[in-house]
């Protein structure tokens, strides 16, 4: 399989799998829900974790693929405020957490990149 079927699959399958961590652990995405959102952590939690598992299925499937990649450019975007939050509140952690949250800033670029590099190919395969 070439390279650019491949990748709307693993987009697809890093976001279910996002996804169904939300459910399996939601208190580790709890924690990053920035309080200045109303309503409680645990239902955007949830709510991010049915964003995603619905992104999932819309990158799998070449029909929806584009709309789906480019809402994940989105998502991904969205998310950024979280990370932040993780960053800041994690900076007195040991050094490997610390690192890991640090890490997830920059690695949203590649994400966002990766979504709209996703959208593109499934244009030019209309």
């Amino acid at each position: 399989m070439p390279r650019s079927q491949r990748s709307p699959l693993l987009l697809a399958g890093l976001l279910a799998t996002a996804g169904v961590a939300h459910f399996a652990a939601p208190r580790q995405f709890d924690a990053t829900v920035p309080r200045a959102l109303p309503g409680t952590p645990r239902t955007w939690t949830y709510a991010s974790g049915v964003a995603e598992l619905a992104l999932a299925a819309g990158v799998a499937l070449p029909r929806t693929r584009k709309a789906a990649a480019l809402a994940t450019a989105a998502f991904f975007v969205g998310v950024f405020p979280a990370n932040v939050k993780m960053a800041i509140d994690w900076r007195h952690r040991p050094a490997p957490q610390k690192a890991a949250a640090i890490g997830r800033l920059p690695l949203q670029i590649p994400l966002v990149l990766w979504a709209r590099g996703v959208a593109k190919s499934a244009e030019a395969q209309a």
